[in-house]
This record gives C-alpha cells, sequence and structure tokens, in this order.
C-alpha cells in the first residue's frame, strides 16, 4: 500500500493538525506568555524616540544651513561690521544660544553675543583638516553639551572670518508629561542633554524622589545600550522585509520599581528627510532615547485560561468525531473494496461480497458482486436487484455527504471561536499610557510643522538681502537658486505693492499677496493660506525686503511638503486645519479645506486639544462609537516665530483596535485560530475530495458499466492508491471476462464445425 497517497495519509494529517491546532489554542488564548508591558506601548515608546530623532536632526540641519546661508549673503554683499552681522542673525533666526565672529589671523573675538562661547577647541585640524568646519560638541565649564556649527566669512575686500554658532543637543522643547523623559546619547553611551526630568523634580514627596533617581539610572543605563545597539548598520538591524525608520530604532525594557517597569525606546539620527538631503545630524552619532515608567500588566484571571483549555478541549472532540466519522464513511468501505476486488481477481469467487451501504463504495461493491456472479456463472450480470445491480443506491452526493458533514462538525468549532470568542467592544480598556503618547507625539508633529513654517519665512528673510529689484536677471538667479535648493517652495516670487509679481521662479504663482490683509488694525500676517475653491491649499510665507518698501518676496510652500511631515507609523491618520477646522494637510489624502470625518474631532480641534471628559485618560482623547474605540489628539501651534498665532492645529486619530494591547490580541488570535481551523478543513478534506471521492465516483462508474456487459474499455489506474489498486483488479477482471467470454464462443462454434464436417 502506498505510504504517501490515498485515504489514510490525509485523515492522518487531519488529526495531527486538530492536535497541533488545539495545543496553539491552549497557548495563546491563555494567559501563558503575557508580557510585563504590552507589545503597543514599548512600541509607541520607539515611534516617541523616532519623532524625536527626527526633529533633533531637522534642528540641527536646519542651523547648519542658515549659518551657511547667512555667510554666503554676507560674502557676496557688502562688508559689514561684525556686531551688525550677529545683530542681524539674532534677529532672523532666533535659534542660537551663542554666536561669535573671529578673526582667524589673529584669533581675536571680534563680537560675540548670548552665552560665551569656550575656544579652546578651535585649533588648525578644526579650520583645515579633513573635515574642515565640520559641527563639533563642545562640553562648557557648566557640564552642558553645545554644538558648535562655524561658516567662514570671506569677503574679497576683507579678512578672513570665523562665524561660531553654538546651539544645545535637546529634542524639541515639548510637554512631556510627568516622569517622560528623552535623552540625547552620544556614540559610547554617554548622556549629552536631557529632557523631562527637570519637570519631575518639581514633586514633593520622597516617595516620587526615590522614583526619580530611580528613572535617572535607569536612564542611565539604558543609554548605554542604546548606544550599543545603534553602531548596527540600519539595514541589518531591522527584520528581513520591514521597513520604516531609516535608522536604527527599537525597544528595550529596564528594571521595575514600585509595580512600575522603565520602557525605552531608541532611534538613531537618520539621514533621510523629507526634502532628501545630506544630514550633517546624522553624521555625529548621536542616538535618541525615550523612557517612560508604565504600570506592570495584571496577571490574566482563571477564567481566560480556562477559555483557552476549554476550547483547545472541544477541538479535540470535535477533531475525534470527525476523524472517526471519515475512518467509517471513507477510509474503512474503500479499503474493504480493495480487499474484495483483489480476492476476486486472484480467483477467489466463493463467498458473496461484503456490499457497503451507501454512497460510491455500494456501487462499486455491487458491481463487484455482479462481476463475481458472472466470473462464477451464477449470475447473468443483469439483474436489477441489490445484490445484483445496486442501480438504486447510486446517490447523487454519496462521499461528498460525508465530507460536507466533517466540514460542518469542524465549523462548529472554528465559527464560534472565530467570531465570538474573545470580541471586543467600545467598553474595552485602553491603556493611559497609549492616550498620553498619542497626545505627546501629536504635540511634537505640530511643533516640527510649526518650526518648519518658520524656518521658511526665516529662509525669505535671509534671502531678500540677496535680491536686487532694479536687476531682474540677478533676481531671478536668485530665486532660482534657491528653488532648486529647497524642495519646500512651489514657487518664489517677488510683488509690488499693487500684488503684481516683478520676478518670480518656480510654477506659477497660485494667488496674490496683500500687503495690507491684516484684521482689527493689526499687521498682516507673514504666514497665510489662501486658494480657497481649488484643488489644493495655497500656503504663503512672505518677507518684506527692507530696502524696498512695498516689495514683498513670497515663498508658496507645497502642500507635499508639509504631508510628508505629518506621515510618522503609529500615529494614524494625521492633518494640520486651521481655526475653522478645514484640512489644510493630511497624512493619507485630503480635499482642500474640507471638514474633519467626525464631529467630535471638530469639537477636540476647536476646544483646543483638551476637552472636559468623564475621566483622566477621557480628557477629549477616546471617543467610544458602536464598538469602535478611537484614540485622538489634538495640538494647537504654541512657541515661538510667525507660525504660532496663526491658528492652525495638528489632529491626529487612530483606532485602537490597530494597538497590540491585550483584549485586542486575544482577539485576533481567536480569530487566527478560526481561520486557521478553515485552513484545516479546505486542504484535509479538499485532499480527500481530489485523491479519494473523484476517483472513486469515476471508478464507480467505469464498475458499473464494466458489469453491464462493457469488456472493450480498457481500465488504466491513475493512481498507486487504493483506489488505483481497485482499478487494477477490474482490469484483472475486465480480462478474465474477456477470456471466459472468448472461450464460450470457442466451445459453441465447435459443435457447428462437427456438423458440417458430417
Amino acid at each position: 500500500m502506498p505510504l504517501l497517497g490515498g485515504v489514510r495519509p490525509p485523515i492522518a494529517l487531519l488529526c495531527l493538525l486538530i492536535i497541533a491546532l488545539a495545543g496553539l489554542t491552549a497557548k495563546v488564548l491563555g494567559p501563558a506568555g503575557e508580557p510585563a508591558v504590552p507589545k503597543a506601548v514599548l512600541n509607541s515608546q520607539q515611534h516617541f524616540a523616532e519623532d524625536g530623532a527626527i526633529a533633533l536632526r531637522a534642528s540641527i540641519d536646519e542651523r547648519v544651513t542658515d549659518l551657511d546661508r547667512t555667510a554666503a549673503v554676507l560674502n557676496d554683499g557688502k562688508p559689514a561690521d561684525p556686531e551688525r552681522v550677529l545683530s542681524d542673525l539674532s534677529r532672523t533666526y532666533q535659534k542660537w544660544t551663542g554666536t561669535t565672529v573671529l578673526d582667524l589671523e589673529s584669533g581675536k573675538v571680534l563680537a560675540a553675543r548670548g552665552e560665551t562661547i569656550p575656544l579652546g577647541w578651535l585649533d588648525k585640524e578644526v579650520l583645515t583638516g579633513r573635515h574642515a568646519l565640520t559641527p563639533r560638541m563642545v562640553r562648557l565649564e557648566t557640564g552642558d553639551v553645545r554644538l558648535m556649527t562655524m561658516a567662514l566669512l570671506d569677503r574679497k575686500d576683507g579678512p578672513q572670518q570665523l562665524l561660531v554658532a553654538s546651539n544645545s543637543l535637546s529634542v524639541p522643547a515639548i510637554n512631556l508629561g510627568p516622569f517622560r523623559s528623552m535623552a540625547v546619547v552620544a556614540r559610547g553611551g554617554e548622556v549629552l542633554a536631557t529632557e523631562g526630568f527637570e519637570q519631575a523634580e518639581a514633586l514633593n514627596s520622597d516617595a516620587e524622589r526615590d522614583e526619580l533617581t530611580f528613572l535617572q539610572k535607569q536612564m542611565s543605563r539604558l543609554s548605554e545600550q542604546a548606544a550599543a545597539r545603534t553602531e548596527q548598520n540600519p539595514v541589518s538591524a531591522r527584520e528581513p522585509g520591514s521597513h520604516g525608520y531609516p535608522g536604527v530604532s527599537g525597544t528595550l525594557l529596564g528594571d521595575s520599581y514600585n509595580g512600575r517597569v522603565a520602557t525605552a525606546g531608541y532611534a538613531s539620527l537618520a539621514s533621510a528627510d523629507p526634502e532628501q538631503r545630506r544630514s550633517v545630524g546624522a553624521g555625529l552619532g548621536l542616538t535618541v532615547v525615550a523612557m517612560l515608567p508604565v504600570v506592570q500588566e495584571q496577571a490574566v484571571g482563571q477564567e481566560r485560561e480556562l477559555y483557552g483549555l476549554v476550547a483547545a478541549g472541544v477541538l479535540v472532540v470535535v477533531g475525534l468525531l470527525a476523524a472517526a466519522l471519515l475512518w467509517r464513511a471513507v477510509q474503512r468501505p474503500l479499503l474493504a473494496l480493495f480487499l474484495e476486488s483483489r480476492r476476486l481477481a486472484r480467483g477467489d469467487l466463493t463467498r458473496p461480497v461484503a456490499v457497503p451501504r451507501w454512497g460510491e463504495a455500494a456501487r462499486v461493491g455491487a458491481a463487484l458482486e455482479r462481476l463475481r456472479g458472472q466470473l462464477s456463472g451464477t449470475g447473468t450480470g443483469t439483474g436489477t436487484g441489490p445484490a445484483a445491480g445496486g442501480k438504486g443506491r447510486r446517490g447523487r452526493f454519496g462521499l461528498r455527504v460525508s465530507l460536507a458533514v466533517t466540514a460542518v462538525l469542524l465549523l462548529l468549532w472554528c465559527v464560534p471561536v472565530g467570531l465570538l470568542l474573545n470580541r471586543t467592544d467600545a467598553s474595552v480598556s485602553v491603556p493611559s499610557t497609549m492616550v498620553n503618547d498619542q497626545r505627546d507625539r501629536t504635540d511634537l508633529v505640530a511643533d516640527r510643522v510649526r518650526r518648519a513654517l518658520n524656518e521658511a519665512q526665516a529662509d525669505l528673510t535671509s534671502m531678500t538681502r540677496l535680491i536686487d529689484p532694479d536687476d531682474p536677471d540677478a533676481t531671478t538667479d536668485v530665486l532660482d537658486d534657491a528653488v532648486r535648493k529647497h524642495t519646500r517652495y512651489g514657487s518664489l516670487y517677488v510683488v509690488d505693492p499693487g500684488g503684481d509679481v516683478v520676478a518670480r521662479a518656480g510654477a506659477e504663482p497660485h494667488g496674490g499677496w496683500d500687503a495690507d490683509a491684516g484684521t482689527k488694525g493689526q499687521d498682516a500676517p507673514l504666514v497665510r493660506v489662501t486658494g480657497e475653491g481649488g484643488k489644493k491649499p495655497v500656503v504663503q510665507a512672505g518677507a518684506p525686503l527692507p530696502e524696498h518698501k512695498g516689495l514683498t518676496l513670497v515663498g508658496e510652500i507645497r502642500v507635499e511638503f508639509l504631508n510628508s511631515l505629518l506621515a510618522r507609523p503609529g500615529l494614524g491618520e494625521v492633518r494640520v486645519v486651521d481655526a475653522e477646522a478645514r484640512t489644510l494637510a493630511a497624512s493619507d489624502g485630503f480635499l482642500a479645506f474640507e471638514d474633519l470625518p467626525r464631529d467630535s474631532l471638530t469639537d477636540l480641534v476647536r476646544a483646543g486639544g483638551v476637552k472636559v471628559g468623564a475621566g483622566p485618560v477621557e480628557n477629549g482623547l477616546l471617543i467610544r462609537e458602536g464598538r469602535a474605540v478611537t484614540v485622538a489628539a489634538a495640538a494647537p501651534f504654541s512657541g515661538g516665530g510667525v507660525a504660532a498665532d496663526i491658528g492652525w492645529t495638528v489632529v491626529s486619530w487612530q483606532n485602537a483596535k490597530h494597538f497590540e494591547i491585550t483584549p485586542y490580541e486575544r482577539e485576533d488570535r481567536s480569530v487566527l485560530a478560526g481561520m486557521l481551523g478553515l485552513a484545516l478543513i479546505v486542504v484535509c478534506l479538499g485532499w480527500i475530495h481530489l485523491v479519494v471521492v473523484r476517483p472513486l465516483r469515476a471508478l464507480a462508474d467505469s464498475a458499473e458499466k464494466l458489469a453491464d456487459g462493457d469488456l472493450k474499455t480498457v481500465l488504466y489506474p491513475r493512481y498507486h492508491d487504493e483506489v488505483g489498486a481497485v482499478v487494477r483488479s477490474l482490469e484483472l477482471v475486465r480480462q478474465q471476462l474477456q477470456a471466459r467470454r472468448q472461450n464460450q464462443a470457442r466451445r459453441s462454434a465447435e459443435p457447428r464445425l462437427d456438423a458440417r464436417g458430417r
């Protein structure tokens, strides 16, 4: 008999798969292996660190670019007093903690603003080496670390000077909440700067101070581990086929204290950014670590374990019944036919054929009995009785009914487990950590968009010094160069007081610029939105030309650039809306100036991101509608710069079902168990149908034709299994009947020949 074919392998496989699925069900639906911290919380800390790394890298790159642009403007312009240089620089860009202008030949400090910059780190290698003028990290006497950015002032008619600007390495100053902290870590694990512990230091109780000390130690230890891990290659650090953050990122789990576990996410500064430029910040070897203590998950109750064990036990019982049904209805009759057909082929005709009760096996058995009668000479093979023909047993469905009953029996387990067990609804409990992370990450995105708009307007202000309206060709060249270097702009143009375009570069301007667009006597905003009724909002930033009253340099910021700032994994759908809650940019497509999809989101935006709710978690951030739970957050622009008071808000929301928390994971596991059961049904029963039922139905037709006297059709076995063995036996029987008929014809012909011979 075959080892890999026939009826027994699929039934045996069905039994093995049922046992395996039962064990898997008992494991994944019970409490075994539940983590102390939900995976969703760990992933959220990883995304938080990635957001911080992106913000820090963008901040460093922008500061380097701004200083280089300022130096280029000064080099091309008229000689300026160093004090005037620093004054204009601080007025245009409010981002450096200290600035200094040095005379390169003498080393004398010509001008200084802000905090004192130490100059002991300046040497010949810094100024003339292979990586000359590359930003350096310098530690001050206070212990703080500053990033020193340099640019060469090399005028044609003056001495060479060095412009040095220092700034901190801290992540954007956003509300991290109590006990959440972020750190900037150098190679080797040295913590260069931290954010968040300052807020926690205001706590008064001794227990809170002890926890703060514990968290500071955990931050130092986890920072060392994160720095070691970010030394990996970004490609090899990720799982094969995974995408996402271009740098190295991951999660770490620290020690526990008073039932709270220190969780951390880390991310190296990656070179990729929305503008696809070479990143200076990414080459500094820095890592951002975000840490948050979370409450340990409580052990799952015994009822959860019981659910998994009961489901597994029911599956075993159902599987045994299904296997028993297949054995009795399919395997046993087929093996009996195999033995009976082989007995007839060997010439053992003494006892009747044991005919199965129904189905294709009954048809084949009845045909074998008729053939036995024909071979033994006791029957004609044309009867219609049960032993002779069996045509009354010719069912339309046959063994397919057995397969259908088996499938229904297994579905009685798959459907309830997949569709009813562990179902969630709007009452599911979402960890407050996830809600807080949604709010904090939305605040971080809002800060990033605000800074990008401020940076765009500051770029225009710096660019105005290079524009000479009296020389249109030179102005056009300056604008063309700016559009080529800064892909955030769709077009740049200079407009006069009447709104007419004097010079332009890039795409055709989509909107005019009204210099008197202020409201209630206020000055006109330098960042504004137009284009209502069009396909896209037109976001404009303007900067008046200082020496040409009435002329304004206007830049139209590409909506695609703003969209790229919003797309962050694990944050759901993110939009930028104006004061009337109309959409200006989105992470996943939108219609210009369309309303938010839900009134609850609109109310949240108009309430400034804080809406009175039923509790600390329900603080306008959890929306329960029907069976779904949505986590939402809104962060209005705040801080400094020209974009701080334009009334924009970043709003984000996502279905809590996307979180990898215990209730949703159990529901997913239950659905998976049900789907695996369905796959088991399709594979095993489909196998039986293909290799047993269909060939057996064809065999029944051939056997009945043979019993009806069709001795000319040769029977070929297609498979080397039980059905094929029965076909081979029938072929031997056919040959015996054919030889018997030929002998009978020969014997009947001999008397006639003798009569003729007489």
